[in-house]
């Protein structure tokens, strides 16, 4: 016999007590019956299926800027997405809180004041007053098809009128298109995608896309046939 402890618990208190416990018990334990398991116990977990692709309106290849436009790539999209924050935030802002919100917003080591100066003077243009108004929506989460793959972004601007949509799109490039013919292929790709899916979701309007170039300022119109071939150029790819 091998004599081991335990512990009983009794109301309010613990008690240490021995008992008898046979020599052999754990050699018994050890030939018990084994269990009758389903037999999907143990299978082969089969691969998990492919995960659906999904594809950004901005990334579908091609030149997102003209020769010639000055800063590094890194440089400009900081001041690109600090420069589409102010777009978004001022209008529903005090001015006299403008230099506290840019100061807040620039990139560390980048100086506010040429940034929030741009915004202002978009905000001023009484010609683009229509994108920050009560019937504009700002930073609009859109999806949709292309193909096999899912389209995801986000459009900066969408107008949604009665039988016409409008999306807009901030390009704070430095070195300006004269005409849509000189815009750079990845822009009119990524304004190709927003077409293609804002067609589905409204089949019964018509749809028309636009780049607001902030350095001058001015509102760019893109003619649908032109865009549609850039995104037609990408599928092809």
């Amino acid at each position: 016999m091998t004599d081991l402890g335990a512990v009983s618990f009794g109301p309010g208190r613990l008690r240490y007590q021995t008992g008898d416990w046979a020599a052999n018990a754990l050699e018994k334990a050890a030939v018990l019956p084994r269990l009758h398991l389903a037999p999907w116990v143990g299978a082969e977990v089969p691969p998990a299926p492919d995960r659906e692709s999904y594809v950004s309106p901005s990334d579908l290849g091609g030149a997102k800027a003209l020769p010639g436009d000055g800063d590094d790539p890194e440089t400009a999209k900081a001041r690109g997405t600090s420069l589409h924050a102010l777009l978004e935030y001022l209008p529903a802002e005090d001015p006299d809180r403008w230099a506290d919100l840019a100061r807040g917003l620039a990139p560390e080591g980048m100086d506010p004041a040429p940034m929030l100066a741009e915004a202002a003077g978009i905000l001023a243009d009484p010609d683009l007053a229509h994108l920050f108004g009560p019937d504009a929506l700002s930073e609009v989460p859109v999806t949709g098809r292309l193909g096999a793959q899912k389209v995801v972004g986000t459009i900066d601007v969408l107008v949604v009128g009665d039988d016409q949509i409008l999306a807009v799109d901030f390009k704070s490039n430095r070195v300006v298109p004269r005409s849509e013919d000189e815009v750079p292929e990845g822009i009119l790709r990524q304004m190709g995608a927003y077409a293609h899916v804002l067609q589905q979701i409204w089949p019964d309007r018509r749809i028309q896309t636009a780049l607001l170039w902030t350095a001058e300022p001015r509102l760019m119109h893109l003619d649908l046939n032109i865009v549609t071939a850039a995104l037609g150029r990408y599928t092809s790819s």
